[in-house]
């Protein structure tokens, strides 16, 4: 058979180096010929953006974040950069704080430089996501990727290993999703593949010695790796599953990642035995599930929905919800009662093995 696809790979710069970001961040600055310059921060990371910044001087300082972020927060946001005439978008933080500047940059145009504090890798991709009505709405557009991305492993030493854990596997779930994802293509499938290796070395590594470099700098790596491949093969079920879960019922959006992706991944194996192989081989395992269940046990990673507040009352309408979003072209038919099951696992944390024989 022959070998035919086609592949979009995106125009981003990316800056690589422990302890640079300061420096990283005004050498850009000074590149773009940025005058007017928006940081956005949480609260909770301001004194950091704060020393990620000491090189630039800000017009103005945006610290509303909020998760999944609303389309109210997008658009004071949105007010607040046309009031200033922002010419420059700097966002410090995980996957929240990078959401509102894509929000920004969606009606605006204004380019991002994104220096990211977690592993959540939207830093990589032009995907943004907007919550109006409890609905968590997605979309593909070149205007919200990031034009640089400033990775600094010391920036992520903050984050708890807990986080840490749910972050990466967050990144874990990008690479995996991407390889039955709608454009998935063998370099998708490459990048997915160095991206599940080095997370797989790097997350037990940042648990075994929080204050360590190295770790982290793998994780770092992997989980653009993984942002990267995901970025082009598109939004596989894992993550229309997870969208559900955070847009509607306001799970927290890496814990959602790091729990339901052992169930999506033993629900598609038998039915992608490709994928499945690279994602073993990935590990360094005989099975694909048995590889990540292996590196979830190790992690302590998190283990049902139920811990975050979701409940057997709320599955009918997640599957409703759901059902119409995921791909059609998921190896495996999704239908209203593998679903069911599907989530029903994953609410009470029980085996996901029972999800292979449906």
């Amino acid at each position: 058979m022959n070998l035919v696809f086609e592949h979009v790979t995106l125009g981003q710069r990316v800056l690589f180096g422990s302890g640079k970001a300061a420096e990283h961040l005004a050498a850009e600055v000074s590149r773009l010929g940025a005058q007017r310059v928006m940081v956005i921060a949480s609260e909770f990371e301001r004194p950091m953006a704060g020393q990620v910044a000491a090189g630039i001087d800000p017009v103005l300082w945006q610290t509303d974040v909020v998760m999944h972020v609303p389309v109210e927060t997008a658009e004071k946001a949105r007010a607040a950069a046309a009031g200033h005439n922002v010419d420059l978008l700097v966002c410090v933080g995980g996957g929240s704080t990078t959401g509102l500047a894509k929000a920004v940059a969606l009606t605006s145009g204004i380019p991002i430089v994104a220096v990211p504090t977690t592993y959540a890798g939207s830093e990589a991709t032009n995907v943004w996501g907007l919550t109006e009505a409890a609905r968590k709405t997605t979309g593909v557009d070149d205007r919200v990727l990031p034009a640089t991305v400033i990775y600094d492993a010391e920036l992520t030493l903050s984050l708890p290993v807990d986080l840490s854990v749910a972050s990466g596997l967050n990144g874990m779930a990008h690479c995996i999703d991407s390889l039955w994802a709608p454009r998935a293509d063998p370099i998708n499938a490459a990048l997915a593949a160095e991206g599940i290796r080095a997370l797989s070395q790097g997350l037990p590594a940042v648990k075994a010695d929080p204050a360590g470099l190295d770790g982290r700098e793998q994780a770092l790596y992997g989980c653009y790796l993984a942002a990267v491949a995901f970025a082009s093969a598109g939004s596989g079920i894992h993550h229309k599953i997870c969208h559900v879960l955070g847009g509607t019922f306001n799970l927290p959006h890496a814990q959602t990642h790091a729990t339901v992706l052992p169930y999506v991944l033993a629900f598609n194996a038998p039915a992608a035995p490709q994928a499945a192989a690279r994602i073993a081989a990935a590990f360094g395992a005989a099975d694909a599930l048995e590889g990540l269940q292996h590196l979830r046990q190790v992690l302590d990673a998190p283990r049902a929905l139920a811990d975050y507040g979701f409940t057997a009352e709320d599955i009918p309408e997640a599957v409703r919800i759901a059902l119409d979003a995921i791909p059609a072209s998921n190896p495996r038919p999704v239908t209203a009662e593998n679903l069911t099951a599907l989530l029903t696992a994953a609410l009470t944390g029980e085996d996901p093995k029972t999800l292979t024989d449906l």
